[in-house]
């Protein structure tokens, strides 16, 4: 065995070490960017602040200026026409709509709408992260015609059984994420709220204090 080899070897076991320390992780892996908003607005729309940024870091990799080419914009990928049932759902004047849909690229305003529309698909699929991440992905009509299609019920769990390759990749990486940030910030404010549960805490979602 040569030398070379060995320290080949070695540097793959040292880099192998070094990546697996949380704070590497943290730092370059799993960064939490904007967290105090996203914590203000998880709390305020009652949804879980690990499965937004790890929303947010599958959507865009915290890049403000994201645009897709279907028209998304900004770091949670809102789509404007969506912002702008959003804002008609938290019963905002028109002036103030405008502006929102005009400054989705900002990140209070993106995180603001992206929080309450996960937050809105969570209540709506009553609890189910896979099914609410994929109307998140592919749209809502769509995951209510796979259900329709395909009798899944809302405790549906197969991630593989998703009809679009995308959709499929999308909540398996966001669930991964999710899982990671749970574990790298204090895995003891993240619980699993078991769906049962859910219909009492978001039976009040569209009655919150803006």
């Amino acid at each position: 065995m040569s030398k070379k080899f060995l320290i080949s070897v070695v540097a793959i076991v040292a880099l192998y070490f070094l990546i697996s320390l949380p704070s590497v992780q943290k730092k370059f892996l799993y960064p939490f960017p904007y967290r105090p908003t996203i914590e203000t607005y998880s709390a305020r729309w009652h949804v879980d602040k690990f499965l937004a940024i790890a929303v947010m870091k599958v959507e865009s990799n915290f890049s403000e200026s994201a645009h897709s080419q279907s028209g998304a914009i900004g770091l949670m990928q809102i789509m404007p026409e969506t912002a702008a049932w959003i804002a008609y759902q938290l019963g905002e004047e028109p002036d103030k709509v405008a502006d929102d849909i005009n400054n989705l690229c900002k990140p209070e305003k993106n995180i603001r709408y992206g929080t309450w529309y996960l937050a809105e698909l969570e209540y709506e699929f009553k609890g189910n992260d896979v099914l609410a991440l994929a109307a998140y992905n592919a749209g809502r009509g769509n995951v209510h015609d796979w259900i329709e299609k395909n009798h899944w019920s809302e405790n549906f769990s197969d991630v593989d059984k998703i009809p679009y390759a995308e959709t499929r990749d999308y909540v398996k990486r966001v669930l991964h994420c999710r899982k990671k940030y749970s574990e790298l910030y204090s895995s003891q404010e993240f619980i699993s709220t078991p769906i049962a549960l859910h219909e009492l805490r978001f039976a009040s979602l569209k009655n919150l204090s803006l």
